[in-house]
């Protein structure tokens, strides 16, 4: 039998430098007398148990975090200063009665009203102490240029909006006018859905609120404004619109913005500040506090293509403040699915008792007016607030120059420990730290090749590449799996390498016999592989902090208690002490803290990639079908490489590296079983794909001199059209045809059919772009277009920059956009435009050309020449006899899916060539 030593281990990242002169320890005398060191047994059932409550654990978290929500309140039971999801739900269902509400259609109108009569209603109900103040605000016309987001260095035109504003402040508190808290969300909806989620739901709770607030208000010392816009869905609009034009706006310090990014769910923050007034207070009184800097570090990266309202209150009004939205079930987002139905119970309790404790509290404080003072970027930059809840209950918060602090020390004192050890180990410590950071590259390189592999396998084997998007569990098994075996064989790689080294060092010590020898060469590179995992988290913190990134926490929490819990049971810096294996308490203790504050985060990432993927095609056919399946595999890939990497190092010691692989083979397996089998289908009625289904009407010559009308089905979600074509049949032919410019997107693939399409429309609706002058005074050429868009009230205008320089935009005598140097992107500026019923359809354009680019121009022949000016114009809430036979032939689970920039169901395509 072998005996263990009774003794403590070698130091965690000390390896002695071993030769056969070193003199005997303790501990080697008794092994020369024939001791020997037992290594554990280790079975794979245990293991498999251990990473089995690792994952349970992890969902469990998750559920705990993110789906757990408060009981829906009645009137009665919330009393006359609560919040009721059962009146708010009432709100809901009447706005979504009114199906699609888009601006300019009848439907918007009904909304406003409804929402008037509500806020009225309040009015006449509130306090005694309480003014409430009701303002219908009608915008005639205005323009914005914004500098990020989705609408970077695009001119939005906007006219003819209605908007209703609601302020409720105490009647004995006349200073109270002048400190404004903003809440805003839209009451429009895109052409495809009737909005239950975005945003019917925010509109709900903020007339909840606002109903509640109107009965505390007599002890405020601030007023707060209800904002229910218009025109957010079409560039932001109705928010700016209201900042730059409506007398209360100089009042605001500070605004919130509700959204929906999908239905229901827990509301979450996604930004905040950047002054930390308004999440501090937030998260000293929420009741169920939800919300993470991750999301907002990956919002302000432009991972995430999207915009709210918030955007506008922090870039042009220079406000800080709050932005929520609900995130669940993602791929329902602007599709016919955002209904009623999907609205968990609980949802508006949750942002509703959070908000309302919010405003509860800031509406009395006396420091608003401080909330948005203008700061320099290097101030900012301390001052901003990193933040996280941790599983709902509680909200962490502190400033960035509090988290530099505190990461810096860390980073420092770890630096210090890494190299104090490294002298103590000497040489031999030095090799065996490059060995086991080898094994983590190998690690990485291996995870993510296999499990992007698995993504590249998918479409051959599936009628979709995404064929997870109805049963997200899928995920695990085609990418967790071949990550999780990648990541194992790349360790395993690396531990090899590191085991032929040690094991020819350790053969110096003459005195151990070739069997102890071998033990203790296992041990020792099994703490290795643990420490290498501490040192990757120790570079992303180094990172991290450098570049000032909130979300740097989370190397924090992966760094600290690892190593807290390693340095308490095994380590010393003894360099004469001899290896023992790790303990199943160090991995317990090391992963407890990290898996409770990131597991939450991680997977609800991973689901909203999930739903992302819907509608991830910017360009329809424009990039590869396989690539969000390969980003989604990354993303998984990486956090199994950043958070199994401790559990791996555990694993080599033992025989149950050949039961894991095994079973982690098989649930691969078993999944691309599924896949192939179509058991689970990709699309459901519920999570359908995100197609568009347009009459063309193109003026552009590209199919002919002729005016050319045909029908255009594409869409947003990745893969080709087969059976659905089959099936709808309407003489459609589906390719990778010459690209259909669609002014603010391209249609690189996608079905197009000519058959009976001259019906629904008229020639007298296609817009014209005349020139009217075209003068060229010695360097500059000057020319002015006019432009009639006929009957819409929506359309889109590329300017071709390489042409040029700038331009003014006229609406009658009113210059609505100077020339001040406008930039581009890919050689065009967009100007996109949208508005009521009455909004205006004639505008006068003054291009100002490139010096000299007349020339260049007529060089080139005209079959190369990009147009001078692209044209685009729908026309709202009309449907063509052929588009509605196409429409009703769509599988169930095809939804149209509508955003600011894609066209309605009718659309017109004008050009205006550069040699007019």
């Amino acid at each position: 039998m072998r005996k263990r030593p009774q003794s403590s281990s070698i130091p965690p990242d000390t390896s002695a430098d071993i030769s056969s002169d070193t003199p005997k320890t303790d501990e080697e005398a008794k092994l020369s007398r024939g001791s020997q060191i037992k290594t554990p047994r280790r079975s794979g059932f245990t293991l498999l148990t251990l990473l089995g409550v690792i994952v349970y654990a992890s969902w469990a978290v998750y559920q705990y975090q993110y789906g757990s929500l408060p009981l829906p309140l009645t009137a009665e039971q919330a009393g006359k200063r609560g919040f009721s999801e059962v009146e708010a739900m009432k709100h809901v269902r009447e706005l979504t009665e009114f199906g699609p509400h888009t601006i300019g259609s009848d439907a918007i109108e009904l909304a406003l009203q409804y929402v008037l009569t509500v806020s009225e209603n309040i009015k006449k109900t509130a306090h005694w102490e309480v003014d409430v103040e009701v303002d219908f605000f009608h915008v005639s016309i205005g323009a914005t240029r914004l500098g990020s987001g989705m609408f970077m260095d695009r001119t939005i035109v906007y006219s003819d909006l209605n908007h209703i504003v609601l302020r409720i402040l105490p009647k004995y508190s006349p200073e109270a006018r002048e400190n404004s808290i903003l809440v805003s969300s839209h009451i429009d909806t895109v052409f495809s859905t009737e909005g239950a989620g975005d945003c019917s739901s925010c509109v709900a709770v903020m007339l909840e609120l606002a109903r509640g607030i109107s009965q505390w208000a007599h002890g405020f010392k601030n007023s707060v404004i209800f904002l229910f816009n218009t025109g957010e869905e079409e560039g932001l609009s109705g928010a700016h619109s209201f900042i730059t034009q409506h007398p209360w706006s100089p009042t605001i310090r500070m605004a919130i913005d509700l959204e929906a990014m999908g239905i229901g769910g827990k509301s979450s923050i996604f930004q905040a500040g950047p002054h930390p007034l308004a999440i501090e207070t937030f998260a000293s009184v929420a009741k169920y506090p939800s919300g993470n800097i991750i999301a907002q570090d990956l919002y302000a990266s432009g991972v995430i293509k999207s915009s709210t309202d918030f955007q506008v209150y922090r870039e042009i009004a220079g406000l800080s403040g709050l932005d929520f939205a609900y995130t669940d079930y993602g791929a329902v987002y602007h599709t016919k699915n955002d209904k009623l139905e999907l609205l968990k119970p609980g949802s508006l309790q949750h942002l509703g008792e959070n908000m309302l404790a919010f405003l509860l509290q800031i509406a009395t404080s006396s420091h608003l007016s401080k909330a948005n003072a203008m700061v320099d970027d290097k101030q900012s930059s301390h001052d901003t607030a990193v933040y996280y809840d941790i599983l709902g209950q509680y909200m962490v918060t502190y400033s960035q120059s509090f988290a530099n602090m505190l990461q810096t020390s860390v980073i420092f004192q770890s630096l210090m420990i890494w190299t104090t050890s490294l002298l103590m180990g000497g040489f031999t410590a030095v090799v065996s730290l490059s060995l086991s950071c080898l094994s983590i590259i190998l690690m990485w390189i291996f995870s993510l090749s296999f499990s992007a592999l698995a993504a590249l396998i998918l479409p051959l084997i599936s009628s979709s590449p995404l064929p997870y998007l109805s049963n997200p569990w899928l995920v695990v098994g085609l990418f967790s799996a071949p990550a999780f075996l990648g990541a194992l064989t790349g360790q395993h790689l690396g531990h090899l390498v590191l085991q032929g080294y040690l094991s020819n060092a350790y053969a110096k010590r003459k005195q151990l016999s070739p069997v102890i020898q071998a033990d203790l060469v296992k041990l020792e590179a099994e703490r290795w592989l643990f420490k290498a995992g501490s040192l990757q988290w120790l570079v992303l913190l180094i990172i991290g902090t450098y570049y000032k990134v909130g979300s740097s926490y989370l190397a924090l929490v992966w760094l600290v208690p690892p190593a807290f819990a390693y340095g308490l049971l095994e380590a010393t810096l003894t360099p004469g002490r001899l290896p023992k294996p790790l303990k199943l308490a160090t991995l317990w203790m090391g992963l407890a803290i990290p898996i409770l504050v990131s597991a939450g985060p991680f997977i609800r990432l991973a689901i909203t990639m999930i739903g992302l993927s819907v509608r991830f095609v910017r360009h329809p056919g424009g990039s590869p079908e396989w690539l969000p399946s390969v980003a989604l595999s990354v993303f998984v890939a990486v956090v199994i490489c950043l958070t199994l990497v401790y559990l791996l190092s555990y694993i080599h010691l033992s025989g149950a590296k050949t039961s894991m692989v095994l079973a982690t083979c098989i649930l691969f397996a078993l999944s691309l079983a599924v896949v192939f089998s179509g058991i689970t289908p990709p699309f459901t009625e519920e999570t359908a794909r995100a197609v568009n289904v347009v009459h063309v009407v193109d003026t552009t010559g590209r199919f002919g001199e002729k005016p050319s009308s045909y029908i255009s089905l594409f869409s947003f979600t990745p893969g080709v059209f087969a059976k659905e074509i089959e099936e709808i049949k309407e003489g459609f032919v589906c390719s990778r045809h010459k690209a259909i410019d669609y002014v603010t997107f391209s249609v690189r693939y996608g079905c197009l059919t000519f058959d009976d399409t001259e019906e629904g429309w008229d020639e007298s609706d296609i817009p014209t772009l005349k020139v009217v002058k075209d003068t060229n005074g010695g360097d500059k050429r000057i020319t002015r277009v006019t432009i009639d868009t006929k009957r819409s009230i929506r359309w889109f205008l590329s300017i071709n920059t390489e042409e040029i320089e700038d331009f003014t935009l006229k609406v009658g005598s009113e210059e609505l956009v100077p020339a001040d140097g406008k930039r581009s992107v890919d050689g065009w500026h967009t100007i996109q435009a949208s508005g009521g019923k009455n909004a205006p359809t004639k505008f006068e354009l003054t291009l100002f050309w490139m010096q000299n680019s007349t020339l260049r121009s007529h060089e080139m022949p005209q079959s190369e020449q990009r147009p001078l000016l692209n044209l685009r114009t729908d026309v709202p809430g009309v449907v063509t006899p052929k588009a509605e036979a196409v429409l009703q032939k769509l599988p169930p689970w095809f939804s149209l899916f509508g955003k600011s920039t894609s066209p309605h169901t009718l659309s017109f395509l004008s050009s205006l060539p550069v040699n007019f």
